[in-house]
């Protein structure tokens, strides 16, 4: 699997990538009374919660250093291999990071394994983007699509017991991932906006100049209104923001 170099992709991420309150809160929800939690492949530290003991865990040295001065401890560890005992804290999350692992399955495993409680994991199901990203971004969905995963398969792969929530993405989302842009296409012109999203760093560049271009023209042309203007008046979407959750399995 292609991976994103986050030690030199990662630089100015904690400017775009900034949580969104919303969102944040159905993390915390999730992630119910644990007291002591684990935060894995955290990057800079959006969505961990500063109301209770957390631990980090980060590969990428760029990252970990754009995490706030005020931030929680962070490891320099993969998901693939935690140094941590068997339930070790209450609950673990994963935000936006499964797709970056080199082994999906034995991270996931991981989270399983060091939590006695729940494991949130804040992923994408892109089989539900919104129509018009879908057809713009086709290239690079196909590429990023098996990264991620079904929803089916991260489930599996936690195992437990297992719920899926639907999160709407905010017409004002203020994490700066590209499905966050939904009503906002003029925004994705601009290259300093694509460059914290990492889907880019996988298409060849000559491609990305491409999508763009027809972009462009798609909203030059008043096109994109046409087809698309009514999502201007939305406050959120049902799209393919995904929580999925995991409980130990009963005895």
């Amino acid at each position: 699997m292609t991976q994103v170099d986050y030690d030199t992709h990662g630089k100015g991420y904690a400017q775009r990538r900034r949580a969104d309150p919303r969102i944040a809160a159905r993390i915390q929800a999730a992630l119910g009374h644990a007291r002591t939690v684990l935060n894995v492949g955290a990057g800079a530290g959006s969505y961990e919660p500063r109301d209770r003991w957390l631990l980090a865990a980060e590969p990428s040295a760029t990252m970990r250093a754009q995490r706030p001065i005020d931030a929680a401890p962070c490891l320099a560890a993969t998901a693939e291999s935690l140094p941590l005992d068997d339930d070790a804290v209450d609950a673990a999350m994963a935000c936006v990071t499964i797709h970056h692992w080199r082994d999906r399955a034995a991270g996931l495993a991981e989270l399983r394994r060091v939590a006695r409680g729940p494991v949130v994991v804040f992923t994408f199901d892109l089989d539900h983007l919104i129509g018009w990203q879908r057809d713009h971004f086709r290239e690079a969905v196909a590429i990023e699509q098996p990264r991620f995963g079904t929803v089916e398969e991260v489930a599996a792969e936690l195992g437990g017991k297992v719920r899926v929530e639907t999160i709407p993405t905010p017409a004002d989302c203020t994490d700066g991932f590209f499905e966050s842009y939904w009503n906002r296409p003029e925004l994705l012109l601009d290259p300093t906006v694509r460059a914290s999203q990492s889907i880019w760093e996988l298409v060849d560049p000559q491609v990305e100049e491409s999508i763009f271009a027809h972009l462009a023209v798609d909203l030059e042309s008043g096109r994109w209104d046409e087809e698309n203007g009514t999502l201007r008046q939305l406050e959120s979407y049902q799209g393919a923001l995904r929580l999925v959750i995991s409980e130990p399995a009963t005895p």
